[in-house]
């Protein structure tokens, strides 16, 4: 599979099922031994197993309104990064995440690495400016 197209899909995707808690779905995108990062300085969930793990605890307690993808950029050395921002509600408080992700593709268009960088506030906020890469 191209680059292109494993980016444009991965994103489609994490938008969609993301806001329906949808862990399978998101689980498919991913490399069996992939190995993905949520923050950089916290150890990484190896394997698609972890990866359902962390993504199970994230959802638990969230609620989310709304989740926007950017369009993705692919490098020249075939790692996409892709722009985030969801609005949620997490034992009913309002809060807004904000962030990029960072993707290694393989061959066959899944993801071998991922790595999440972040920040939320409290309240549903639009950050300053346009989705960068939008």
């Amino acid at each position: 599979m191209e680059k292109r197209e494993a980016a444009d899909r991965f994103v489609r995707v994490w938008q969609r099922a993301w806001t329906a808690h949808d862990v399978d779905a998101l689980l498919e995108l991913y490399a069996e031994g992939c190995v993905h990062r949520s923050m950089p300085f916290r150890e990484p969930h190896r394997g698609r197993a972890a990866l359902a793990e962390y993504l199970r605890w994230s959802f638990a307690g969230e609620r989310v309104t709304e989740v926007r993808f950017s369009a993705p950029v692919v490098g020249e050395d075939g790692v996409a990064v892709a722009e985030f921002r969801v609005l949620t509600e997490e034992d009913s408080v309002p809060s807004t995440l904000a962030g990029c992700v960072f993707v290694r593709f393989d061959a066959a268009g899944l993801a071998v690495e991922t790595r999440d960088y972040w920040h939320t506030v409290e309240g549903h906020r639009e950050p300053e400016g346009a989705l960068f890469f939008g």
